[in-house]
Parts: C-alpha cells; structure tokens; sequence
C-alpha cells in the first residue's frame, strides 16, 4: 500500500492500461467504419452499425478515451516526478480515472443509439457532458494542486504545457457544450446559426490545438529527453514555443469555415492565425528533435525512441500541412476531401498516437515496478507495422482527396460538370481499400502492444536483451 511519501502510481496504471485496451477499441472501430466504405453490406442495415453512428464513436474512442487516458497517465506521473510531490487531493485522483471510464462507457452505449448533439468532436448529450466538466475540473484540482505543492521551485516546461492543455479544454468544453435540455437525452445548442458554427469550430480546432497538442508536447518535453539521456535542446526555445503556441492556436478555427456564411474578415483571421501557427510548431520540434544532438545513434537499437522522434518528423508536416490548407485558394481544392481525412490522420496517428506508444512503453515497467518491457524485439516490430500503416492511411487519403477536389472542380466547356459524383465515388475505390490495409496495420500493432504490456505486468522474462527506460 502507498504512503503519503510516495508518489500515487495506482491513478498512473489505471490510465496506462486502459490507454491500451482504448487503442485497441478505438482503431477496431476505424478500421470497422473504414471497411464499410469498400462493402457498406457489411453493417447489415442495422443502425447502430451505421458508419453515420460509428465514425463519432471512433473518433472519440481515439481522441477522448485512447488520447485522454494516455494524457491523464503522463501527466500525472510528470507533475509528481517533477514537482517531488505526491498527487494532490487523496482519492479525487482516483475518481478522475472512474469518472472518465464511465464518461468513455456513456460514450460508447449513447452514440451507436443515435443520441448526438451533432457538434464534432462534442456529440454527447448534455447529461454527459455535465459528467464530464465535473472530471475534468476535478482533474484540474488534483494537477494544479500538486503543483502548489511542489518540493521544487522551477516548475518545469511540461507541466506548462499540461496545465494550459486542462484549463483550455475546460473553457472550450463548457462554452461551446451550453445547452438548452430538451429531454433526458435531446437538448438544443443555446447558439444558433452561423454564431453556432463559429463557437464549435473555436472548440473544434482548439480541440486539435490543445487536446491533441499542447497535451501531448508536455508528454514530449518530458519523455523525449528522458528517453534520450539528454537535456532538452533548448530551454529558451521550449518557453517560446509554449507562449507563441498557446497565444495564437486560440484564433485559428475560423480556417474550418471558409467559403461559409461567416464574415469574410473572420475567415481571413483564421487562415492568418493558421500560417503563423507554423512558426511555434516548427520551434517545437525542432527542439524535440535536436534533443538527440549526441544520441543519434540511439535511434538504431532503441525502438521506444524512435516512436518518439518519428511522431516528432509527424507533427512537423502536419503542422505544415495544417497551415498550408488553411489557406483559401488550397482550400477551395481541399475542404470536404479525403486530403482532410489524410490531414487528420497524419496527425492523429503520426503525432498523438506514436508520441502516447513511446510514453505508454517508457510508463508500464516503471510504473509496475519492472526493469524493462518484455520484449524489445515487439515493439521493434510495433513501430514497423505502425509505421508502414500509417504511411497506407495517409498517402491514400492525399492522392484521393486531390483527385476528388480535381473532379468536382472539372467542368465542360458549357459549364457543365465534367464528372458526376458516382464517378468521382468510383476512382475512390481502390484507395479506401489501401487506407483499410494501412488501418488493419495500426490495429495490429496495437495487439502487439496489448501482448507486450500484459507479459510485461504479469512479470514474464525475455531472454532477449532490454533496452533500459532512462
């Protein structure tokens, strides 16, 4: 039993877990939804099969559940290893990790009925999301308390980004989720029209920039050197990239409204925002990845650093290519495309998805109290499969989303279109198969990781050599 003088690893292998058995679920439902687009037979007509019903399960099985559990699991390690201070508030750590579970369960039932808001990225009704604004202020108290507690007086750039990743979100969450009810399970945003639309796309693309973001770079700032043996690059750098992240990402999501009803001035704000976004983004990392300066060679036999840093190499093009997109002349070819889908994925997979691998894999044996993970050579076999699935996913998705944004845009000398939408449907085929393989790929990495993890707790031995976790 833990004492007051430890650190509270329970919380943190409670989230480490179920970050994996989320993956797990959140990718077999992706690669469930992306089947149904090669045979849509295969949802047999019923409704809680339909793609419309799983696509938001997926997304916020892989966002929420999958993302939110590796982000509870590394920030509460990193606040306690950093402050030298147990996690703050006694059992409210414990009920963060039980509210959320049964906020993902919620989740999981409402959504394949057909109960939705209909915002993305924040389709649950109103009953849950009460359920999860007390969580996530709950979480916000056991996080900043243990940092007023803290044994240390610098608190260390990670923590920076942790802590405006959970105020940010709860804002987003609670003004963008403000409801009139209607029934236990029916309400009406209390929004309307464009007003509507700009407030969830302000939620929807902080969502990107903070969730899937800035939560995420405090798991980089922290586990990257980590890993590495190194100090981070630049200290300066990292405090630069925190304060230009957090000042401008607030003011991007208008890019999402393009060619919309919105003012035009606003839709120009956005795409501004959205390019100078570049800037920290880059920085970022740049500083992740120059933290190897005198570690290069690490790269070859420590395959927990290498999903560290390619989910670094992800997050420079994506945050390339996010700007990019943003502006009005390529969005005009882009908007409603699979180039999108690609976009997304790129980051989801690429950055979220590795960066939380890496963590999870550095995570279990310490937290479990085990010189090293199992077996090495999975993992290596982890991040190939991985890898390769992703590139499937995503250069699939581009070469599609181009070709449709070309096709619709064709017209004939008398102004008619050139192609119909079914025969823009039909070119399609072949690359909704490719991202299906590239999906089934993820997925099956994700069982390795889940064989991993469990040998590893329960205390198995390879006779393979380990790489250490620093």
């Amino acid at each position: 039993m833990e004492n007051e003088t430890t650190y509270n690893y329970r919380v943190v292998r409670q989230f480490s877990v179920m970050t994996v058995v989320w993956g797990i679920v959140g990718m077999l439902v992706g690669v469930i939804i992306a089947a149904e687009l090669i045979w849509p037979a295969i949802s047999f007509d019923l409704p809680w099969l339909h793609f419309g019903r799983l696509r938001p399960l997926h997304t916020n099985a892989v966002i929420f559940a999958f993302g939110g559990s590796a982000l509870f699991a590394t920030s509460y390690y990193v606040v306690q290893r950093t402050c030298q201070a147990r996690l703050f508030g006694g059992r409210l750590a414990e009920f963060t990790f039980w509210g959320w579970t049964l906020v993902i369960l919620l989740a999981a039932i409402t959504l394949p009925l057909g109960y939705t808001s209909g915002k993305e990225y924040a389709e649950l009704e109103w009953p849950i999301d009460i359920l999860i604004a007390v969580v996530w202020v709950s979480y916000a108290v056991v996080f900043f308390g243990t940092i007023m507690k803290r044994k240390t007086p610098h608190i260390y750039v990670a923590n920076w980004f942790y802590g405006a990743f959970i105020i940010t979100v709860a804002i987003l969450h609670i003004v963008n989720s403000a409801a009139m009810p209607a029934s236990m399970m029916k309400s009406y945003s209390a929004y309307a029209g464009t007003i509507d639309a700009m407030v969830q796309w302000w939620y929807g693309h902080n969502a990107v920039g903070f969730f899937l973001t800035a939560g995420f770079l405090g798991i980089m700032y922290y586990f990257v050197p980590k890993q590495a043996g190194r100090p981070v690059f630049s200290y300066r750098l990292s405090v630069v990239h925190f304060w230009a992240l957090i000042s401008t990402y607030m003011w991007a999501g208008p890019h999402h409204l393009h060619y919309s009803t919105l003012p035009d001035w606003a839709q120009s704000v956005g795409m501004a925002f959205s390019l100078i976004l570049l800037a920290p983004s880059w920085g970022g990392m740049i500083n992740g990845i120059m933290t190897l300066s005198g570690a290069w060679h690490k790269l070859r036999t420590d395959p927990i650093l290498r999903f560290l840093i390619v989910s670094l190499s992800f997050y420079g093009m994506s945050t390339f290519e996010g700007p990019m997109m943003s502006i009005k002349t390529v969005n005009a070819l882009s908007h409603f495309t699979d180039w999108t889908i690609g976009h997304v994925h790129s980051g989801a997979l690429g950055w979220v998805a590795l960066v939380s691998i890496g963590a999870i894999y550095m995570l279990i044996p310490k937290v479990f109290g085990k010189e090293s993970m199992y077996s090495t050579r999975l993992i290596e076999h982890h991040f190939w499969i991985a890898t390769i699935g992703i590139v499937l996913y995503i250069a699939s998705m581009w070469v599609s989303g181009i070709m449709q944004g070309l096709m619709w845009r064709a017209v004939n000398s008398d102004g008619t279109l050139t192609y119909s939408f079914v025969e823009s449907l039909a070119r399609m085929y072949p690359y909704y198969t490719i991202r299906f393989v590239g999906g089934l790929l993820f997925f099956a990495g994700m069982l390795i990781m889940a064989y991993n993890v469990y040998r590893t707790i329960a205390g198995h031995k390879s006779n393979e050599p380990a790489v250490q976790t620093a």
